[in-house]
């Protein structure tokens, strides 16, 4: 009997989604991780606990958290493709190639959306950066491995398309000509642009004038707005004075920073960490400064390091969205109310956005074209929302030219209407 459906993936560096293609017709989303907020976005996590099978997505998290951090935690292995130098890893005493850990996770991602449609799909159309690298073979060692994984994972019949042009497939469709294009995709973990010689049709490989990025986008940015408005009343300001000593101390500034980063959190529960803390607390020169390690405990005895995160995220993108936003985190032990302003969080994020635009600029420069040569800016991922990130884009290149496409779905819309085409 053959098949009625096949399927289009988006293997994103911190976000995975699939669409199902029936009949050249796209078929709605479905609830891909119904513990996500949004059902549909499948968060490109595994892991695993010292003992027992791996979890995936928002589960991961839940897992690792009740897990107060043992076991291995594995997130943004997607960048790992094109690296020679990274093979693999050792995870509870057995060695997982990369295109293993990529299978498990594809393998998760198909099961779940077999189970759905009720069918053990072969066909898939994958999504790829217009190129991994700029050194051909390391571009086709990438692309080889996510092949292997997608084999492994069940697929036997798998096509890539690149996914900037995925991304502004609909702009294609409209296009009159060829266009210099830079796909502008910043994301959680990654900022990632493609400078491109854009035509309705007939792309070729030389197509690509240049690719570039950095391991910077929104999540370094709640790590901002974690550090400067949240931290605080964590006890990142804490000061304090050890028994028969005369000096004010203050808190060290690498509380600060592992508070940045909601795995880190989990960290903070070590033995000899807590003891210094602990010590601390004893020695507080005002009880409002007891009061801000009482929560900072709090937070490491529940292990709500991700449930905070959650709402850093909220207030950034109302910041983004209004100008300004209330912070409210209320759990057993913990009353945090403050609020940001936009002028506020373009301070905070100043130094993450200065260097995502000088990735940016140094793909312009690599391409051989300047700012003004540049016909069209197509933007996609949320990260792509946020003010500073505008301003910046229409400084260099004009409002005029800026393209707002689906921040979490032009890929994967892309993707499922090439998948449409040749299935």
């Amino acid at each position: 009997m053959a098949q009625s459906i096949s399927y289009a993936i988006d293997f994103g560096t911190s976000n995975s989604l699939l669409l199902a293609v029936k009949d050249g017709q796209v078929l709605p989303a479905f609830d891909l991780d119904p513990l996500h907020k949004d059902s549909q976005i499948f968060r490109s996590l595994i892991y695993f606990p010292k003992q027992g099978a791996p979890s995936f997505g928002q589960k991961a998290i839940e897992d690792y958290t009740e897990q107060a951090g043992e076991g291995r935690f594995l997130r943004s292995f997607k960048k790992h493709l094109p690296s020679e130098n990274f093979s693999g890893t050792r995870i509870n005493n057995q060695f997982f190639k990369l295109e293993d850990l990529v299978a498990l996770f594809l393998k998760e991602l198909k099961s779940r959306a077999d189970r759905h449609y009720g069918e053990d799909v072969k066909k898939v159309v994958m999504g790829r950066p217009a190129k991994f690298s700029m050194d051909p073979q390391l571009d086709q060692l990438a692309q080889d491995r996510l092949k292997t994984a997608a084999e492994t994972a069940g697929f036997e019949q798998i096509e890539f398309f690149q996914e900037p042009l995925a991304a502004a497939f609909d702009y294609r469709n409209q296009m009159e000509g060829q266009k210099n294009v830079l796909i502008v995709d910043l994301g959680g973990g990654t900022s990632d642009f493609t400078l491109i010689r854009l035509r309705p049709e007939n792309f070729d490989d030389k197509d690509v004038l240049s690719i570039g990025g950095l391991s910077v986008a929104g999540d370094a940015m709640d790590g901002d707005l974690m550090g400067e408005k949240i931290a605080p009343h964590l006890g990142s300001k804490v000061e304090y004075r050890f028994p028969m000593g005369s000096n004010v101390l203050k808190m060290p500034s690498s509380l600060k920073y592992q508070l940045k980063s909601p795995a880190d959190i989990v960290l903070l529960s070590q033995k000899e960490l807590m003891s210094f803390l602990k010590d601390v607390r004893k020695c507080t020169v005002n009880d409002e400064d007891t009061v801000k390690l009482d929560q900072l405990f709090a937070l490491i005895r529940d292990n709500l390091g991700f449930a905070i995160y959650e709402e850093i995220d909220r207030a950034k993108r109302q910041v983004s969205e209004s100008g300004e936003a209330k912070i409210a985190f209320k759990e057993d032990g913990i009353s945090i109310q403050d609020q940001v302003h936009e002028s506020e969080f373009k301070e905070f994020t100043k130094e993450n956005v200065e260097a995502i635009f000088r990735s940016l600029d140094e793909v312009v420069r690599a391409g051989g074209l300047k700012h003004e040569e540049i016909d069209k800016i197509c933007l996609t991922g949320g990260t792509s929302k946020l003010p500073a990130i505008k301003e910046g884009l229409r400084s260099r290149f004009g409002a005029e030219k800026l393209s707002d496409l689906n921040s979490f779905q032009s890929v994967i819309q892309g993707l499922a209407k090439r998948a449409s085409e040749i299935f």
